[in-house]
């Protein structure tokens, strides 16, 4: 399968009468980018933060894994999940393993666990952090 690389498209950010204001993303065209990047790139990972970051408790990641690759065994930060945008991963802790597809949510354990790309995946990662 051929994908074609189109830039992804910048956030659009509109506010109310009132001040307020709301963003929209592509999760499409950002996934689409951070698979070219992925399969640019020498470790097969892109990402991007599509939200939040170190300074909130919310925050949200396009994650591109190319077929094969994978994210380490490593410890959860927090409360999280990964929703499959594209592909197949499986996410695995200690000898428990789920596989998951476009459109599956799977909640990540409260222990250590790993994620590997099955095929060309892309994942949004949603992690909310405990306070320390």
């Amino acid at each position: 399968m051929k994908r074609t690389t189109r830039p992804a498209a910048p956030a659009r950010t509109e506010s109310d009468e009132r001040g307020k204001s709301m963003q929209k993303f592509s999760l499409d065209a950002i996934s689409r980018e951070q698979l070219a990047k992925a399969a640019a790139a020498g470790s097969g990972r892109g990402a991007e933060t599509v939200y939040g970051g170190h300074e909130r408790s919310l925050r949200q990641t396009v994650i591109a894994l190319s077929s094969g690759r994978s994210l380490a065994e490593h410890e959860n930060p927090g409360e999280a999940t990964v929703l499959v945008l594209d592909g197949r991963v499986r996410l695995s802790s200690g000898t428990v393993s789920w596989d998951g597809r476009r459109g599956d949510l799977l909640v990540i354990p409260q222990a250590r666990h790993a994620l590997e790309a099955l095929t060309d995946a892309v994942v949004l990662l949603t992690v909310v952090k405990h306070p320390d």
